[in-house]
């Protein structure tokens, strides 16, 4: 599988992160979607089924905390990375791996160091993504 076939799913509500989200990974070759708050993300999961998301914690009408729960909750092989400026909020971090987010970068990051960590992810999960048994999915608010 090469990274044209992968699919990331950004959660972030700074235009200029997401800029330079979409730049870096699509310059690597792979597929993004964008998505500028938290619902809209938790919806889109289930339609794109993506193969990584990249997630902040704060963002408006569903937190990265929920994404991250959600999308364990149905999708538990889909890797997460936390891309985050709470890096000083250990409560939040620890929450976030509760939840299953497999990897946490603090903001600012160096463009690269994202870059190893999301084909290290890619490395580690070269399975398929499938629904969880619990086929009925729930995104009212």
């Amino acid at each position: 599988m090469n990274n044209s076939d992968l699919k990331i799913l950004i959660a972030e509500d700074d235009i200029l992160m997401i800029k330079i989200l979409e730049f870096i990974l699509k310059k690597e070759g792979y597929q993004v979607t964008s998505c500028k708050d938290g619902l809209s993300a938790i919806e889109k999961i289930p339609i794109l089924i993506p193969d990584l998301i990249i997630t902040d914690i704060m963002l408006p009408f569903r937190s990265g905390l929920e994404i991250i729960g959600y999308s364990k909750d149905h999708f538990e092989n889909i890797p997460v990375i936390v891309v985050s400026s709470l890096g000083e909020e250990e409560s939040t971090v620890i929450e976030a791996f509760n939840l299953g987010a497999d990897d946490f970068v603090s903001k600012p990051f160096n463009p690269n160091e994202l870059l190893l960590r999301v084909k290290r992810l890619f490395a580690k999960t070269k399975h398929s993504i499938r629904p969880n048994d619990n086929t009925t999915i729930n995104i009212s608010a």
